[in-house]
């Protein structure tokens, strides 16, 4: 996905861009007298066959033939464009004629092809040796393949070799500054030199793009786990996407460095560049928060419609500069111009994440120009060889072995640009967090605070209480106070939800529960009291909770808000529901009353005892809570919490002495270790 680059490279396919084969020497080895003839008789070292050629328009298979005349044929300089031999009359098929002078007793020649055209055939002596596509029928080829094929010893050992090359031009070719054949399609050498340089060209001229798709990949893996962990943030999906149909068009660009494919693969190409182009739009919305608008949505359903014409005309060889143009105006429109747009009118209203994506899309937008304008100035003859020219110079620089292809480079200066967006924000992300960190553990150690460690003893009973929140801080809740008349008041509660939300709830119903106690024992009045206090208050959260007042003498009096009924000695107490707290406004709670005997157990649980779930899904459920209802409490949560704890835990029991027993008070509580700095 070339984010900010804009046009690829079927627009350069336009007009030549010539990268020059690395490590092949360019010299040429020089003319004979004859005017059609090379002298490759004292080879070094890889040379281009840049001499003279002979050629004439049309088809004839005897013009493959060593022995055929072709005195009378077109002298054509191969350096210069075809358009100067043939201004008006655009032939389909060319022939070309070259005679070679070789030395009789080399061994192991052979021809490189790269870049000539979409269909042709090369001959040797009368014998082809290479060929691509098909002339006639015409069907066509991609052409970016290096085609290494030696020259049998026995044609070399007559000292001539006579290279005939039947070439398909296509209209769409004849749009090129270059069309037909230029010096660096066809290379003679010896076969393991070619070989090696053939290698050395290949790397030099797709480093800095294997470079791209890689860093690129990498860039979508680490997208990928942004996404699955922040959903909301679209952005992250566009990016793993678009460098996915990058990488979909891996194979096959890697496959046609030395083999040419059916130009039907064109169109999976095509598909794959417009699904990117959309991708790279919608990721450039989505970090500026913006919808997709209408207009935006015709400009990208236009640009994908002319990738498909323009990847058609390359497949057809149909086509003219003018169809060459409207094909990619409406991309262009879209990448080089809308988008910079966008991104620099955010980028003056303070947003930082614009202005670094704005520096790869202005130099993807000024290279598209740049094409452009080349493209243009190709299309008049005589500024065909300064086009070309200038191609090289702005496009494919060479630094030491390696050309350096610009648009790739735009590329890569696209993923650094979102690689610095995402590595702003997940320092951003790990501040945020060590501050959230930081309020929980504050939160944990209020929460520990409200709720009680211990109190004082309570004559004639014996108390048990246990809590095990499922994360660092919980949302059960439950207080005893201890009356002035020897009684005691309990209430035991849980809110909707877990974690901080939960906490703060907690936070204000311990508060509430503490000052209502100071005017009222009442169950009833007290859940009705929690009740107004939290209606409409805190965001329409709710909260469950059971008041019990138990007298010296062993009365109890109860009023519940949804919670789960208590257990007396193992069986469950009948209480009337309610609805719980901060539901309605004005709730009326029932009271009930009985009496708790000597050596009689109340046991009082929250629901994460009864909803725990094991890795079946099976529920522990109100049966073995009703079995586990005479252990002690501490064995009731660490029997419910290692059957699966799926929510807090707590436990409170209530033991009526007999005359001779002491009271105990026996609490468990968590040890919360600190959280991770």
């Amino acid at each position: 996905m070339q984010y900010g680059t804009g046009m690829r490279p079927r627009l350069r396919a336009l007009f030549v861009i010539v990268a020059v084969s690395v490590g092949v020497g360019s010299a040429l080895a020089g003319s004979s007298a004859h005017a059609q003839s090379f002298d490759a008789s004292g080879l070094r070292a890889p040379a281009q066959l840049g001499a003279k050629w002979r050629v004439l328009a049309g088809d004839n298979p005897a013009y493959a033939q060593p022995n055929f005349d072709d005195s009378h044929w077109l002298l054509v300089d191969s350096s210069k464009s075809l358009k100067t031999y043939f201004p008006d009359a655009h032939p389909r098929i060319l022939w070309y004629r070259l005679h070679v002078k070789v030395a009789p007793q080399s061994t192991g020649l052979a021809l490189e092809e790269w870049n000539l055209g979409s269909a042709f055939d090369i001959y040797v002596n009368g014998e082809k040796l290479i060929a691509s596509g098909s002339i006639h029928p015409y069907r066509a080829a991609t052409f970016n393949a290096h085609l290494l094929a030696r020259i049998p010893d026995a044609a070399i050992r007559a000292g001539f070799l006579t290279i005939a090359m039947r070439v398909y031009i296509s209209a769409n070719d004849w749009v090129d500054a270059f069309p037909g054949y230029y010096p660096e399609n066809l290379v003679i050498g010896q076969e393991q030199a070619l070989h090696d340089s053939m290698w050395l060209s290949v790397i030099g001229q797709n480093a800095v793009e294997w470079f791209f798709e890689l860093s690129g990949l990498g860039l979508a893996a680490i997208a990928l786990a942004l996404y699955l962990a922040q959903r909301k943030y679209r952005e992250y999906l566009w990016i793993v996407l678009g460098f996915a149909c990058q990488a979909a068009t891996a194979p096959q660009a890697v496959y046609q460095l030395f083999h040419n494919l059916p130009v039907g693969w064109l169109y999976w190409r095509g598909c794959l560049l417009g699904a990117s182009l959309v991708f790279q739009v919608l990721m450039y919305l989505a970090f500026l928060r913006l919808p997709v608008w209408r207009w935006m949505q015709i400009f990208m359903a236009l640009a994908v419609a002319g990738i498909l014409w323009s990847e058609v005309q390359a497949a057809t060889g149909s086509g003219s500069a003018l169809t060459a143009l409207l094909s990619v105006t409406p991309e262009m429109a879209l990448v080089a111009t809308e988008i910079p747009a966008l991104l620099i009118v955010h980028w003056r209203r303070g947003n930082r994440e614009a202005g670094i994506l704005l520096v790869p899309a202005v130099a993807g937008s000024l290279f598209i120009y740049a094409e452009l304008a080349v493209f243009l100035m190709s299309l008049v003859p005589s500024l065909a060889t300064a086009s070309v020219r200038a191609s090289k110079i702005l496009f494919t620089p060479a630094i030491g072995p390696f050309t350096v292809n610009l648009q790739y480079l735009s590329g890569c200066l696209s993923v650094l640009a979102l690689g610095i967006i995402l590595v702003r924000r997940s320092t951003r992300i790990a501040q945020q967090q060590a501050q959230i960190d930081a309020e929980l553990a504050a939160a944990r150690e209020v929460q520990q605070i409200l709720l009680p460690e211990r109190t004082e003893t309570m004559p004639g009973f014996a108390v048990e209480s246990a809590y095990e929140p499922v994360r660092e801080i919980g949302g059960d809740f439950y207080q005893m106070l201890p009356q002035a008349d020897g009684s005691l008041l309990l209430v035991i509660g849980d809110v909707e939800g877990k974690g901080l939300p939960a906490a703060m709830l907690v936070s204000v119903l311990v508060g509430a529960i503490r000052g209502a106690a100071e005017y009222t024992t009442e169950p009833a009045e007290l859940l009705a009291n929690l009740n107004q206090r939290l209606v409409g208050r805190v965001g329409g959260s709710l909260a469950t909770a059971l008041a019990a007042r138990i007298s010296p003498d062993g009365a109890v009096v109860l009023a519940n808000a949804g919670h789960l009924a208590p257990y007396l000695d193992g069986k469950e107490v009948l209480i009337a529901g309610a609805l719980p707290l901060g539901a309605k406004a004005g709730t009326e709670y029932e009271t009930e009353h009985f009496q708790l005997a000597r050596g009689s157990r109340l046991l009082f649980v929250s629901d994460g005892v009864v909803e725990a779930r094991n890795g079946q899904g099976e529920l522990f459920g109100f049966e073995r809570s009703r079995g586990l209802s005479a252990e002690p409490v501490a064995r009731i949560v660490e029997t419910a919490k290692s059957f699966g704890q799926n929510d807090d835990i707590t436990a409170i029991a209530i033991t009526r002495c007999s005359a001779a027993e002491t009271s105990v008070w026996a609490v468990s509580m968590p040890v919360l270790d600190p959280l991770p700095s």
